[in-house]
């Protein structure tokens, strides 16, 4: 009888807990839909792989203000530059998903350091990150100074022919401009060697020095030298010319088809956001983007806007573009030691 009572206290003390246990995770879980439901209540943290001035920071900072009036909260923009975007990257997939740390990734940092540093990268972007939307796509333009002497892509093409290994190019060493000039190379027949530069927003600033002869960059970060004259473009690489470029030929047009290069960006959270919180950054991202003053800014700096309908969209687009790049790589044999 003695043994009976005990066990029956055992097993009533065990439900107590198991029904304890059972409170506690639908009080944690209500709170946490409560938070979700209440997002964002205090700033998020916008991290940015780059430094000050290349494209994916001109992107968040010309979403931010309209993005904070959608939001209601503040957007601080954290600058984390340094081993190709994987610093930031690996700070955002470790950081606590609760919709307060948002990572504008980019084409590079998104599509090809998975396949480049596959045996060192702590960091899975398809595992430790999800897809929000994407942001922007902005294509690339081939660059050089306004001095520099072949005046288009063909002469530049036999100039290169008639010196190999005489002139180079600049581009941040994995970066997906990297591997576009490597295709654009071997597609072209010619043969320019690489100069690795700390970051995109010095590119432009290694050609005017005429330290590097050719380069692709963002129409946007090469507007402003074109317009001052200091630069001059021979192709852009896109499917369609550039607005702001309309007399540049295409890389198809000028007898190179298949060469494309365009820096799109987009928004990552840590995975394990609650989902409302990612469907509410979603919508209030498209939202900003559709403000006139938010068009009519990226229109200015010649970045053209570029949403996904949806966040399986975009992580769609994502996986589909990181195939992209792998096969330009295998074709390339290109290696980081």
């Amino acid at each position: 009888m003695v043994f009976k009572n005990v066990a029956f206290t055992a097993l009533n003390n065990g439900a107590r807990w198991a029904v304890r246990g059972f409170m506690l995770a639908c009080v944690a879980m209500a709170g946490a839909a409560h938070a979700a439901e209440n997002w964002p209540t205090r700033p998020v943290r916008a991290i940015i792989p780059f430094g000050p001035g290349g494209a994916t920071d001109i992107v968040t900072r010309l979403l931010q203000p309209s993005l904070i009036e959608a939001l209601g909260q503040q957007i601080v923009p954290d600058n984390r530059p340094g081993a190709s975007g994987n610093i930031a990257a690996e700070l955002a997939a470790r950081a606590a998903p609760d919709g307060y740390t948002i990572f504008v990734s980019n084409v590079s940092v998104a599509s090809n350091n998975s396949t480049l540093f596959a045996s060192t990268l702590k960091t899975d972007l398809d595992k430790d990150l999800v897809g929000v939307t994407l942001l922007a796509a902005i294509p690339d333009v081939l660059i050089v100074r306004s001095d520099f002497q072949p005046r288009n892509l063909k002469e530049m093409v036999e100039t290169m022919k008639a010196s190999p290994g005489k002139f180079n190019f600049g581009s941040v060493l994995g970066s997906y401009a990297h591997l576009a000039m490597l295709d654009f190379n071997n597609r072209a027949g010619i043969k320019l060697v690489h100069i690795p530069v700390a970051g995109g927003a010095l590119i432009s600033v290694g050609v005017l020095s005429g330290e590097i002869h050719y380069a692709f960059t963002t129409a946007a970060g090469a507007l402003p030298h074109v317009k001052a004259g200091r630069l001059k473009t021979h192709a852009a690489l896109s499917r369609q010319r550039i607005p702001q470029f309309a007399d540049v030929p295409t890389m198809a047009e000028s007898g190179l088809p298949g060469i494309e290069s365009v820096n799109w960006n987009g928004f990552f959270v840590p995975r394990g956001t609650p989902r409302a919180i990612i469907d509410k950054l979603h919508a209030a991202t498209l939202k900003a983007t559709q403000q006139p003053q938010t068009i009519a800014a990226f229109e200015k700096a010649a970045v053209p806007l570029a949403t996904s309908r949806t966040p399986e969209e975009f992580q769609a687009f994502v996986r589909d573009e990181s195939r992209r790049w792998a096969r330009i790589i295998k074709d390339n044999n290109f290696k980081i030691n």
